[in-house]
């Protein structure tokens, strides 16, 4: 039997009859871009991130081996929320990138990012503005006495964001 422990984001997991104990966290949210900087711009001019660090490039040999590519060559810019030094966006541009399709809402994986924000529709106007686009239609999920907004939209990249204003 497991028990857990949530602290913050780290999760103490305790199951001692098959891994003793184990403590994780959630360190951070890795999206792949064709133009790493354009996409860093939209996440600070939209959201307010900063930069964690300087972005920096990856390569060489253990890099290949840590992600299983030959050969990488990556371009990598960390990004946090000011005055949080919890899980960080990590944007990676690879020299050899494959391209995709813009993903779908209901497609398996890894779906979208979400955000609590102050003013929905000043967000997706900003959103807009800064070379996002909408997906979907502000909705209230609340209730009458707690009203909840939430609405979906796209990054320059066409990933998935979720917007929510209690």
């Amino acid at each position: 039997m497991a028990a857990f422990a949530v602290e913050g984001s780290r999760i103490h997991m305790q199951n001692v009859e098959r891994w003793g104990a184990v403590s994780m966290k959630l360190l951070h949210v890795s999206v792949a871009a064709r133009d790493a900087d354009v996409l860093s711009a939209f996440y600070k001019t939209v959201f307010g991130y900063v930069d964690r660090r300087p972005p920096t490039t990856l390569s060489g040999e253990k890099v290949s081996r840590g992600n299983g590519l030959p050969n990488t060559h990556i371009y990598s810019v960390w990004l946090r929320l000011p005055d949080d030094e919890g899980p960080f966006l990590e944007i990676l541009e690879y020299k050899n990138t494959l391209d995709r399709p813009e993903p779908r809402v209901n497609e398996p994986g890894f779906g979208h990012l979400a955000f609590e924000v102050s003013d929905i529709e000043a967000t997706v106007a900003e959103i807009i503005k800064a070379g996002g686009k909408s997906q979907g239609e502000v909705t209230d999920f609340g209730t009458l006495n707690s009203p909840l907004l939430v609405v979906y939209v796209r990054d320059p990249e066409g990933n998935i964001l979720e917007l929510e204003q209690p």
